[in-house]
């Protein structure tokens, strides 16, 4: 008999957040180009704010196959969705979110036919066994960092070795059952969560659930190359032998769409926050390198006190800065969120504060030559792509490990983890803009070249795009 051949159809499931609904929807479009009909699962919350500040439908409209399907994640809209509040959005999107996949998996669309394939946010365990019961196979996009990742697949083996949870206050203390990085981890850049001590609170069985399920997958993609992390790839294929890894991917997203013959002329962005192109027009008027780029992301909140470390440390090493203080970053005593008036008003001649920039274009701007950075695993990325050296100041999840790699491992900038304090501040800004300069070009400037080579046609990145694309079509039989 003649076997039936169905029009692939995946639906991409992300954690409703910036980063991995960035990275998430430059794959849509990635598999959209490549002809797969995609739907596009997101909360009500982040679709509005899509529509908002981005030309989401716009930029998808050329590709009638692709659909975006939003479900509520029943909080209030002003529920803050971050920091320590991040869980109850989590709970509330696994919970609404595990029944209409089961639906979803069981009819079709009137154009996208019978789902083939799940693609999903590594850390939703439910996908795998529902999508299995229906004989659908299931990719994880896990969209935190590969180094990240393998100490979660580790987190057994550090238990098992008495690593975690720890003996005794000193973060110093070497980690050793993590292959490949015996000889720099140690317990301070272990995620935030190990500090706690608690192995049974919610964000560890979290990852311990998906140290269980990622090897379950048909494959993980991860956003990373090979000339990267060649020993961290390689440890993860121990245990998930099907890596695609196509990372840096918000380049590679960029070099395929300057391959199509009408390329969109519309921005690619994909910011929950309006950006403010003025920053832009003051970057236009600076020397060369001469500023220091300083954003701590969208999730990350930041005291009073420590605001004002930042600001004296900037301002007493006497180099340019762009600084963004989205609003809601700070928590204040009062809890208004404002940025203090001393900020404003002061040093102006000095310093640019916005709420909120387009990130990608700012970095690549020749008058940055810094980037002092929350270290989250895409805005690390998107600078080692454009070659600018990093402060590190980390606070959740795979930033405390991200910066240990860029100091230690692939040497493009400064760790400050754990310390907020204007001097330290202050000497750290003029290592990075004076001292160790040269350096730290030199280093990032051969990372930028790596990544570059990596996306372009029989790069690393690129094989495993059209790897991932092939299998996703063979599928469909």
């Amino acid at each position: 008999m003649e076997e039936k051949t169905l029009q692939p159809h995946v639906i991409i499931i992300p954690l409703p957040l910036q980063g991995p609904v960035n990275c998430m929807l430059k794959l849509a479009e990635l598999l959209s180009l490549a002809g797969i009909n995609v739907t596009f699962l997101n909360t009500d919350h982040v679709h509005r704010r899509l529509l908002r500040h981005t030309h989401i439908h716009s930029r998808f409209a050329p590709f009638p196959s692709f659909r975006f399907k939003t479900v509520s994640d029943v909080l209030p809209e002003d529920h803050p969705r971050t920091g320590n509040r991040f869980l109850d959005m989590f709970d509330a999107f696994v919970a609404v979110t595990n029944p209409l996949l089961r639906d979803m998996l069981t009819s079709s669309g009137p154009s996208s036919g019978p789902v083939t394939c799940v693609i999903a946010e590594g850390t939703f365990d439910f996908v795998l066994d529902t999508a299995k019961e229906n004989g659908i196979p299931v990719i994880y996009f896990d969209t935190l960092s590969p180094c990240c990742i393998w100490i979660y697949l580790c987190l057994p083996k550090l238990i098992e070795a008495g690593e975690f949870p720890f003996k005794g206050n000193n973060l110093d203390t070497p980690i050793k059952s993590v292959p490949g990085m015996e000889s720099f981890l140690r317990r301070r850049d272990l995620p935030d969560f190990c500090r706690s001590g608690d192995i049974s609170g919610t964000q560890v069985q979290i990852c311990l659930s998906e140290t269980k399920q990622l090897p379950r997958a048909y494959g993980i993609i991860l956003n990373t190359f090979q000339d990267l992390e060649e020993t961290t790839l390689s440890h993860i294929r121990s245990l998930c032998p099907n890596v695609y890894s196509i990372g840096p991917i918000h380049n590679l997203h960029k070099a395929k769409l300057a391959e199509e013959t009408t390329p969109s002329t519309l921005a690619s962005s994909n910011s929950f926050l309006e950006e403010d192109r003025d920053c832009m027009t003051w970057l236009d008027a600076q020397p060369l390198r001469s500023v220091v780029y300083v954003s701590f992301g969208i999730l990350s909140l930041t005291t009073r006190d420590d605001l004002m470390e930042f600001w004296h440390g900037l301002v007493n090493s006497g180099k340019k800065f762009l600084w963004v203080i989205r609003t809601n970053a700070v928590a204040g005593e009062d809890g208004d969120g404002q940025i203090p008036a001393e900020l404003s008003e002061g040093k102006k001649e000095l310093g640019f504060i916005t709420r909120w920039a387009p990130q990608e274009e700012v970095l690549a701007h020749p008058a940055v030559g810094g980037f002092l950075t929350h270290s989250g695993w895409n805005s690390t990325l998107e600078s080692i792509v454009a070659g600018v050296p990093m402060i590190c100041w980390p606070s959740y999840v795979d930033q405390l490990v991200n910066s240990r790699f860029v100091s230690e491992v692939w040497k493009v900038g400064l760790d400050m983890k754990d310390t907020c304090d204007q001097v330290v501040i202050e000497n750290m800004v003029n290592d990075l803009m004076e001292v160790r300069r040269d350096e730290l070009l030199s280093s990032a400037d051969e990372m930028a070249m790596l990544a570059k080579k990596s996306v372009s046609e029989g790069g690393s990145s690129f094989r495993d795009l059209n790897r991932l694309i092939q299998d996703i079509k063979f599928m469909n039989v």
